[in-house]
């Protein structure tokens, strides 16, 4: 039986529904926090800078409102560059595995 806070991590790392994709500016199309976690650490400071700037806030209000993940979405506002904001995403991947018991995880 899974605990309250492995069906959370479940729920926050796994793909949001098609018409909630996050859409990059350089066609990538994201459905999970992997897929931005590498997304991050792929794109160039260009695109990061189109979605995460002043006045703009994508990638943070994306993983708030549609993941579901509003520590994360903060750190992300936070994330002055690119690399910052891939690790951000990657430790709160690790963090949230750790929820999920290792004999019930995804291969």
């Amino acid at each position: 039986m899974a605990t309250k806070n492995e069906e959370i991590a479940r729920k926050t790392l796994g793909d949001v529904p098609e018409d909630k994709q996050f859409f990059s500016s350089d066609g990538k199309v994201l459905k999970n926090l992997s897929e931005l976690s590498i997304a991050l650490a792929e794109m160039s400071d260009g695109t990061f800078s189109y979605h995460s700037n002043a006045t703009k806030t994508d990638f943070s209000n994306w993983v708030k409102d549609v993941i579901g993940d509003e520590k994360l979405a903060l750190d992300l506002q936070k994330s002055a560059s690119r690399l910052k904001a891939s690790k951000a995403v990657f430790d709160r991947i690790a963090w949230l595995r750790t929820k999920i018991p290792a004999s019930r995880r995804p291969k």
